[in-house]
């Protein structure tokens, strides 16, 4: 091999080049950014994170300063090495018990004491029991981790000891496969050099082997077997794990630690036999269990409005008490004479023979008494079951969910996971999606396919026989060389033939090492200090002097490789805007002209573009370089800016080699899941790491981006030009919603339509997020259908859904797949974790709203007695009955009907995506519902309570048997109007709904049954007449005759999306148009709330 100038390496840097395992204490890696365009958003400290900022530049800033900082002893951890001792609820319940108290007082004791517990022992027994089977759970899990046996130093030995009991500064060890226990700094490990792999799935996600170093003078000191006393100087307890600062005193010498010496609880050995470790962190203060606060708690946009109406069901039973105690004060008045005839007012107790006054407590307090027992009776308004039946009915739709054979992935064996039961109906109502364009490979899955071209394979083999075969060689050298790939040996059933797996920290990493394999230069081994590459046969040993790795401020990677003349060459691969800058553009002209070209065709086709450089070091480059990377990699301040600045001075003056491309084959469906989604009212906005004209191509071949669409641009390096171009788009968005409101006029559309596209990159988000920008923005983005963030980093994407979280009601989803998705995905309203192949399926609501409203019949029903009864507060209905209706005699049809019944069938959703809009209109759930619901709940009462007293009206039928009869009518009525909107009927729905009524006739009967309860043997007196079952009959029909009248008048005359495919996919092509289509009603943005 040639070099420049060989006889300048002097026989220091011989030695230096020959000896790479004496360079490993001066080589201090940079934390990883795994290639995604990582941005330090957030910085750290002993407690906890500052406050979060989605503009990057500001966070980059605070990441820096904090890289300026030097620990001081009392922000110091100190770790002495192999000596451990020197080292440092709901608002109901509460309704319910307050209920249950008052029912003790003996004034106001209405019901039974043990009844009136009853109810409230029921819901919290319930509770109990589902929260301890999941504290058991987590008890479970959390002491079989505990308690996993680790091997520890003691006294010279190493002795299993529980991981719960490991303590900081104690010396681990490790072996291949298993998992870490703690956070320990690498000491030694079976590699000669002191490299060890880590798989770090169960921390960020990512299945790819990392790279992990131990030190060379601890390395070297367990191979001797000496015992080790040292001192290790750290940051305190943090929750960021892409990144560690220390430093360890050993000899009088001290080492820097970085984030590549430390190895995190949760990661596995792979592919190194042992490993040991100092503790610096454990238990608790692990970065894993500080970042593990668990998932985020989210309340249902249901359950929200749920509360709310609650609210307004309370104010109306305050009313309705007020209503009892006003009327019970006049009547007092009016008759306080006469209380004494008045038998069921207040009994007079005669057991002794004389007559004692009844018990009057005033004027004033019988007021308040009789307010108070009017709260108990009519305590039904709210029923406690309520949330029970709420919680039941999501359990069960998830369950529907993870068994849904179409949320299978048979190629990764995963199973749809539903980890948020109480948000289960949100996902019939999202008006926004974020998403990912990547999502780590599965939304747009790569397939990677090397075709190889014959020639160029010809040039390739032709080595160093002219100029374009030696710059093809360098090329495919430098793809098997500049990376991180852990190439892994594997095994056939052929004990003759072995294959290469490729483990690396990209699918683009991997799928260039592949190319270079495929076209002869196969690397086969990489250790610390040297890397083996098989060019056509042929092994070649190349020492690697170093490696700069990629992050976000240079966009770019490098690697220096010692050759066996002791030559010395620099390899580089990025970005093309980062490379292009640093290329010598003096030398191969021509080919850096064909290359942007290339790089520009290559972009519009959608692929990921990376440029390839290379140079030649001297002796003296090489060596000027070795000092400063040397203090750089052992400063205790600035190291990571120090690092950066190393890299930058050496990569320049680049001679390039070439450009690479890499294709996402999109996965089978997505453009027309994107399609659909758009049909349905739903605004896509995807937000990717990719360039600008690569986001672009993908959204084409997606349909996120058509050719009508008129697509706004906004790429600005500073807040003035940010401000100028969102100006000029919002007026540019005027004109066009003015041109289509001109446009869509004539076809008698008034809602206005737009086509335009926002695409904004991440430089733009810097001066736009966190600032008084963010609302023009959301004006912009609001009017536009599409959305599409490039270069954003992983906290933009979180500042992006909170710019319409906190202008809008409407809701939103966030899809990703874990470690830079993570922010975004709490931030949404409905976060979804992909594992597989994306599910197409959308899920409408289930209409929880009306089973609430059943118990105000009941409760308007006892005020109609009250106000017959001279406002005493007894009861007709058995307070058995009472307190069986909401538990027993009503609650299983509505939990039933809320997850087996479905408005259409999947084939229906699917071919028509504007159906969704009934959710984003929320049509089967408002207030405007809440209302009518409430009146037709006023008319059911007044036909339940008034028919039988005009019908026995002068009889002597007695209170209990008109108790009964209205129990009857009320459950049979409430179980009929649930019936009246099922749609789809089933065995089980059909055993609900008929089984709860004989339930309640069984119930009635065994209640009456009891001679120690009130109204002995009344339901068979009362039965055994024409006249009760002619009652029965015709206040359920008169009752729900209003309802029914109007449900007919508004689904024939007034039909909406919904029922109009109902009749089709029931009765063929009814109330369709001519071209097939059923018409839907048109999806218009309304205005922000």
């Amino acid at each position: 091999m040639d070099t420049k100038n060989p006889s300048e390496n002097s026989s220091n840097f011989e030695s230096f080049m020959h000896n790479p395992s004496s360079r490993r204490s001066a080589m201090s890696i940079q934390s990883k950014s795994s290639g995604r365009n990582s941005t330090r958003e957030v910085t750290f400290d002993h407690s906890g994170s500052k406050p979060v900022r989605y503009g990057s530049k500001g966070a980059d800033s605070e990441g820096f300063s904090m890289s300026q900082k030097e620990i001081s002893d009392e922000d110091a951890r100190l770790v002495y090495v192999d000596d451990p001792q020197r080292t440092n609820e709901r608002v109901a319940y509460i309704y319910f018990l307050i209920i249950a108290i008052l029912n003790q007082l003996p004034q106001l004791a209405v019901f039974g004491r043990g009844v009136s517990i009853l109810p409230l022992a029921f819901v919290l027994l319930v509770t109990a029991v589902k929260d301890a089977y999941e504290d058991w759970r987590r008890h479970r899990s959390d002491k079989v981790e505990n308690n996993r046996l680790a091997f520890v130093l003691v006294n010279g030995e190493f002795q299993e000891k529980r991981w719960k009991d490991i303590k900081v500064g104690e010396i681990i060890k490790i072996s291949a496969n298993e998992a870490i226990p703690c956070d320990f700094v690498l000491l030694s490990t079976s590699d000669p050099t002191g490299v060890a792999y880590v798989q770090t799935l169960n921390l960020d996600g990512e299945s790819n082997l990392k790279t992990r170093y131990a030190k060379q003078e601890t390395q070297s000191k367990f191979h001797e077997k000496e015992r080790f006393d040292g001192l290790i100087k750290c940051e305190k307890p943090n929750r960021n794990i892409y990144g560690f600062q220390g430093n360890m005193e050993i000899d009088g010498k001290r080492l820097s630690l970085g984030s590549s010496n430390i190895v995190l609880r949760g990661c596995e050995l792979k592919n190194t036999h042992w490993a040991l470790g100092v503790a610096v962190y454990c238990g608790r203060e692990t970065k894993a269990m500080l970042n593990s606060s668990g998932a985020p708690s989210k309340r249902s946009r249901l359950e929200t409005r749920m509360n709310s109406e609650i609210i307004m069901l309370s104010f109306f039973l305050v009313a309705l008490c007020t209503v009892t105690s006003v009327c019970a004060a006049v009547w007092l008045k009016r008759h306080k004479s006469e209380l004494n005839l008045l038998p069921y007012y207040r009994k007079l107790d005669v057991s002794e023979g004389k007559e004692e006054s009844y018990e009057y407590y005033g004027w004033g307090m019988e007021i308040l008494f009789t307010f108070l027992m009017s709260v108990i009776v009519f305590q039904v308004m709210i029923p406690i079951s309520l949330y029970i039946s709420m919680e039941l009915v999501r359990v069960g739709q998830a369950y529907f969910m993870i068994k849904d054979s179409r949320m299978y992935d048979e190629t990764t064996n995963s199973k749809f996971q539903c980890r948020a039961l109480n948000i289960n109906e949100d996902l019939g109502q999202i008006k926004y999606v974020f998403s990912d364009k990547t999502v780590d490979g599965k939304v747009l899955k790569p397939k990677m396919k090397v075709k190889v071209n014959r020639e160029l394979l010809q040039l390739a083999k032709s080595g160093f026989s002219n100029i374009e075969g030696k710059r093809i060689y360098d090329f495919f050298l430098a793809l098997a060389a500049c990376n991180t790939i852990v190439p892994l040996i594997i095994d056939t059933s052929d004990p003759t033939v072995k294959l290469i797996d490729y483990q690396g920290e990209s699918p683009d990493e991997q799928a260039l090492a592949y190319a270079a394999a495929a076209y002869g230069f196969m690397l086969i081994e990489r250790t610390s200090g040297y890397i083996v590459i098989d060019i056509h046969g042929e092994r070649h040993r190349f020492n690697v002097l170093g490696l700069h790795e990629f992050d976000s401020d240079r966009k770019r990677m490098s690697v220096i490789l010692g050759y066996n003349d002791n030559s010395v060459k620099l390899f580089v691969k990025g970005a093309d805007t980062s490379m292009l800058s640093v290329i010598d553009k003096s030398l191969n002209t021509d080919i850096i002209k064909a290359t942007e070209a290339h790089l520009h065709s290559y972009s519009s086709l959608g692929l990921r573009t990376l440029v390839i450089g290379m140079r030649d070091l001297n002796a003296s480059e090489f060596e000027q370089w070795h000092f400063t990377f040397e203090a750089a990699s052992t400063a205790l301040i600035g190291r990571a800016a120090m690092l950066r600045k190393v890299a930058i001075n050496i990569e320049n003056n680049l001679c390039i080699l070439g450009a690479t491309a890499i294709e996402d084959k999109l996965q089978q469906g997505v453009p027309e899941s994107i399609e659909s989604l758009r049909s349905a009212g739903i605004k896509v906005w995807v937000l990717t790491g990719d360039k600008q004209e690569t986001a672009i191509s993908i959204g084409y071949s997606s349909k996120l981006l058509t050719s009508n669409m008129t697509q706004i641009i906004l790429k600005s390096n500073n807040r003035e030009s940010c401000r100028r171009r969102l100006q000029d788009a919002l007026v540019m968005s005027e004109k066009n919603m003015a041109q289509s409101a001109v446009t869509n006029y004539p076809e008698g559309s008034s809602d206005v339509t737009t086509t335009i596209a926002l695409i904004i990159d991440g430089t733009s988000l810097v001066y736009i997020l966190d600032s008084e920008l963010e609302d023009e923005l959301f004006r912009l983005a609001s009017r536009c259908s599409v959305v599409l963030c490039c270069r954003v980093a992983p906290l933009q994407k979180a500042g992006i859904v909170a710019l319409v979280k906190k202008r809008t009601a409407d809701m939103t989803l966030a899809i990703g797949d874990g470690a830079n998705d993570v922010s975004m995905i709490q931030m949404a309203d409905v976060g979804v974790g992909i594992s597989g192949q994306e599910g197409r399926q959308a899920v409408m609501a289930s209409d929880f709203a009306m089973g609430q409203f059943r118990n105000a019949v009941l409760v308007l029903v006892l005020f109609w007695y009250v106000l017959f009864t001279a406002f005493t507060l007894t009861t007709a209905i058995n307070e058995w009955s009472s307190m069986l209706y909401s538990i027993v005699y009503t609650a299983l049809p509505t939990i039933v009907v809320g997850i087996l019944d479905k408005d259409l069938s999947k084939r229906t959703l699917l071919k028509y995506p504007q159906l969704y809009g009934a959710g984003q209109r929320h049509e089967a759930y408002n207030k405007k519902l809440f209302w009518l619901t409430m009146a037709d709940t006023l008319w059911q009462s007044i036909v339940v309570f008034f028919a039988p007293l005009f019908a026995y009206w002068g009889s002597s039928v007695d209170v209990a048997s008109i108790g009964d009869l209205w129990t009857l009518s009320v459950v049979i009525m409430v179980n009929l109007h649930l019936a009246m909107d099922v749609i789809r009927w089933n065995w089980i729905i059909h055993a609900a709904t008929w089984g709860s009524v004989i339930a309640t006739f069984i119930c009635v009967m065994v209640i009456d049954a009891i001679p120690a309860f009130p109204g002995y043997w009344a339901i068979f007196h009362t039965a055994g007449t024409g006249l009760f079952w002619l009652c029965l009959l015709g206040i359920v029909i008169a009752a729900l005759l209003p309802r029914f009248v109007v449900k007919f008048v508004y689904q024939y005359y007034f039909p909406n999306d919904i029922q109009i495919s109902r009749e089709a996919e029931k009765f063929g092509n009814v109330r369709v148009n001519e071209g097939g289509q059923i018409e839907m009603h048109s999806i218009s943005d309304g205005p922000p709330r």
